[in-house]
């Protein structure tokens, strides 16, 4: 086998359109093109996505980086630096903290992050706490309790 050998096979190729090179070649006159209109013009194709002058729909569209979670749960949270000036071997939930002033609003169930540092053991209760918070809480000599019914596999978040 030489490289000469190596052509295509007969009837596979075809030979190129030559577009407005007169009436004997098949395409003559407008060129395939129609009569009149944006399309017939040279230098014809518009941009990609233009919809001749109506709002392109990569336009309409809402701009978003990610697609938000359907049933999210909306914590309220707080951060065990927060906590540190607790009594010791005291109970924290989120009832205490709302009667203490230490959080304001209940916007869901309790997470505590681990913003801070924390020296006294306290029996910490809450829906999740995040893996940091849990390892702090739990050096202090201190407990880490998940309640609520909102509490999910994803509590060490």
């Amino acid at each position: 086998m030489r490289l000469t050998d190596a052509v295509p096979r007969e009837g596979s190729k075809k030979r190129r359109r030559r577009i407005g090179r007169g009436i004997s070649a098949g395409q003559g006159a407008s060129g395939g093109f129609g009569m009149r209109g944006q399309k017939s013009r040279s230098g014809r194709p518009t941009r990609p996505g233009f919809e001749g002058g109506q709002m392109p729909l990569y336009r309409r569209l809402p701009k978003l980086k990610h697609f938000p979670l359907i049933n999210r749960i909306n914590y309220t949270i707080i951060n065990i630096g927060d906590l540190a000036f607790l009594p010791a071997n005291s109970e924290v939930t989120l009832s205490s903290l709302m009667e203490t002033g230490i959080i304001t609003s209940d916007d869901g169930p309790l997470k505590v992050l681990g913003d801070g540092e924390i020296n006294v053991p306290l029996n910490v209760k809450a829906a999740a706490f995040s893996a940091s918070a849990r390892a702090k809480i739990e050096a202090a000599k201190g407990s880490c309790t998940i309640e609520g019914t909102e509490a999910t596999a994803a509590s060490t978040d």
